[in-house]
């Protein structure tokens, strides 16, 4: 039988089966042998133990199209950004550090700015001229009046989203109305293991329909990524991409060299100032960090 982790505690892994609900798993030894661990996400076959409770074992881990490093999950199609409008203010900080950690995972990211209903039209062609350059799609969405939550709905069916976003910015009330009912039995996960409850945040995808999965991500305040260094963090920026062959200098910082066709780009107007302005930041908090 093949199923999906949804969700994993404690050495027990809960596989969400198309039509019939959610497995309790263990992972077979076999897997340790192979230093293999099972992540939210995965693919898998699993053997049936107990049709009635539900109790299965994992025998195979299917392979793998991703593997995000934050959150641990594996097989995210794309990721689902959610900032406020307005009411709070978008931390466009906040969102370029999430956006590089995307990229640099090779995830496509979408971003929503919900409440659009609080601000002008002036104001969402300003922050859509932000990222126009980057080829981020961008959708304007209003809970309270229900623009673009079809093209969401849309945007999610048939894949395995990862939704991140600061709190207050009506996260759950928007996903909400992207479904008519959350099928996954997370009841069921709760009355078996108890202790889940009060660990630590654990990721989890919930099943929204057949094929149709949502994963809301823990948070994303820092830019530590295993394995990027400072001078790789341009690749992260996609409208930076195409003038870098026009720099003088190779491995140019496209900070404070002569030359550089990133900086000549941004003086053209060719990229958003908030951008690059982030960019610099990162890049400096990287090499500090390296420092020490």
């Amino acid at each position: 039988m093949q199923g999906k982790i949804v969700k994993g505690i404690s050495g027990f892994y809960y596989v969400h089966v198309a039509g019939t609900g959610i497995y309790e798993c263990k992972a077979k030894g076999i897997f340790r042998n192979q230093k293999k661990k099972p992540l939210v996400g995965d693919d898998v076959r699993i053997a049936v133990l107990d049709e009635k409770e539900h109790t299965g074992n994992v025998e195979e881990l299917l392979p793998r199209k991703n593997e995000l490093i934050r959150p641990a999950v594996a097989n995210i199609d794309q990721a689902l950004v959610i900032f406020a409008a307005a009411k709070p203010q978008p931390n466009l900080n906040l969102l370029d550090r999430f956006l590089c950690m995307m990229e640099y995972q090779k995830v496509p990211a979408v971003i929503c700015f919900n409440k659009c209903d609080l601000i002008s039209e002036e104001e969402e062609e300003r922050l859509a001229a932000i990222y126009a350059a980057a080829g981020y799609e961008i959708l304007f969405t209003s809970v309270k009046t229900g623009k673009n939550t079809d093209r969401l709905k849309a945007l999610l069916a048939g894949r395995t989203t990862a939704v991140a976003g600061p709190s207050g910015v009506g996260k759950s009330s928007l996903v909400n109305l992207t479904q008519d009912q959350v099928s996954m039995e997370t009841g069921r996960i709760s009355e078996k293991i108890q202790r889940g409850k009060h660990t630590t945040r654990h990721s989890e995808l919930i099943a929204i329909s057949e094929d149709t999965y949502i994963m809301d991500t823990p948070g994303f305040s820092s830019l530590e990524i295993p394995g990027l260094e400072p001078e790789q963090l341009w690749i992260c920026f996609p409208e930076f991409v195409p003038y870098e062959p026009e720099c003088r200098f190779t491995c140019c910082s496209h900070i404070s060299e002569p030359g550089c066709g990133v900086k000549e780009a941004l003086e053209q107007g060719k990229i958003s100032r908030e951008r690059y302005e982030h960019y610099v930041l990162f890049y400096e908090e990287m090499k500090q960090r390296r420092r020490y």
